[in-house]
């Protein structure tokens, strides 16, 4: 019986399969990473949503639609606080601001807040024990060492006190956030202006 050998165009050498194989290896890598990269502010907000509505609860909810929308108020062009606060605000994607006195909730926001910490890879900015009251600020950084590109609060209320869990994303400065507290009076703004104050 007469042999039939393979059309020689159809052959792939085994350089070529090899190289072949390592570019889709690396183009795998490659989407993995950007799916880690954009997936871990996402996932900062559908982790904390659980919080939202319960009724121990008080939440603060600032989409990026609605920072927009309020980047686009007519202001004083004089009135350089104003200014500097709607240029913020631009820069911003997302708030998420929740407060409880239930002991039930903070323990549930202790454990979310932990597990978020370590998947996410946020960086301890500062920790601080006062008067009872525990208070933890994380940072994921930007290209630059002031540039925040996620900042997590989490403070854990003495007795009477509000137990306050903050997630902001977005692309900002350090030094900018003490303008957002001040205007938006967010819960625990005062202990973050503290801690973000003088940091560069």
């Amino acid at each position: 019986m007469k042999s039939i050998n393979p059309n020689p165009s159809f052959c792939i050498p085994a350089k070529q399969i090899q190289k072949n194989s390592r570019l889709s290896s690396a183009k795998k890598f490659l989407i993995v990473v950007l799916l880690v990269f954009i997936a871990s502010p996402i996932f900062a907000q559908t982790a904390f949503d659980k919080f939202d509505g319960q009724d121990d609860v008080t939440s603060i909810i600032v989409n990026k639609k609605m920072f927009d929308l309020m980047s686009k108020v007519k202001v004083d062009a004089s009135d350089k606080e104003t200014q500097q606060y709607l240029a913020l605000i631009k820069k911003l994607d997302n708030l998420k601001v929740f407060t409880t006195k239930s002991t039930r909730v903070e323990g549930e926001m202790k454990l979310v807040a932990d597990k978020y910490i370590k998947s996410a890879g946020l960086e301890e900015l500062m920790r601080v024990n006062e008067n009872g009251r525990n208070i933890k600020i994380l940072v994921k950084s930007g290209s630059t060492d002031s540039q925040i590109k996620e900042l997590l609060m989490f403070i854990e209320g003495a007795k009477n006190d509000d137990t306050v869990l903050m997630s902001l994303t977005g692309t900002f400065d350090l030094n900018e956030i003490s303008i957002l507290t001040d205007k938006m009076r967010i819960p625990g703004g005062d202990d973050l202006k503290k801690a973000t104050k003088g940091k560069k």
